[in-house]
């Protein structure tokens, strides 16, 4: 059993019948009254975010969710096909169970599928990537008096804000949990 008192980020626990991941959380012990444990949590079926105030000895069931490593193929209409990095079966997943960074993943790339009792629900891709510009405008000398950000394609169709500086042709590294650019590869 997880009590309340011991979450932390990422853990994941069964709430009324529902698999819920903490996004965030926060110990609050007021002046007066009772300690108590401010969270955020996610569905991790649904992807609905909510907030929730529990009692820090109340304790859930832990809810196991298992991650595999796959390799993404190919994509064929609305099927993604992964393979399994252990036993090479491949595996097709619907594009609604994909995520919206999963538009930094380029074919033969390794992920992490998240499922839950045998049901996938999500496709976890690595934090960092190393993609390819493949359209951007021409920065201006002169310009980088501020923080200035010009928009850029990657080779994965996926736009990202990039600095002046960069120019098509360039490698860069991908935040791809907030999409933002780091620095160049």
């Amino acid at each position: 059993m997880v009590s309340a008192g011991d979450f932390r980020n990422g853990i994941t626990f069964e709430l009324d019948g529902h698999v819920m991941q903490i996004i965030e959380f926060q110990h609050v012990k007021p002046g007066k009254g009772a300690a108590f444990v401010r969270t955020k949590i996610r569905n991790v079926i649904t992807g609905a975010v909510l907030e929730k105030t529990f009692n820090p000895t109340e304790k859930f069931p832990p809810a196991y969710v298992e991650k595999r490593d796959m390799q993404y193929l190919y994509s064929d209409g609305n099927l993604y096909h992964f393979m399994d990095m252990e036993t090479f079966e491949q595996e097709p997943i619907n594009a609604d169970k994909l995520g919206e960074s999963f538009k930094f993943v380029k074919e033969n790339m390794e992920v992490k599928v998240l499922s839950y009792k045998g049901s996938i629900f999500a496709v976890e891709p690595p934090f960092f990537v190393e993609l390819q510009i493949t359209e951007t405008d021409p920065g201006f000398r002169g310009d980088t008096a501020t923080n200035a950000t010009k928009p850029a394609i990657v080779e994965t169709g996926a736009e990202v804000r990039v600095p002046l500086f960069i120019e098509q042709g360039d490698k860069i590294k991908i935040d791809t949990r907030t999409g933002d650019y780091m620095e160049r590869a």
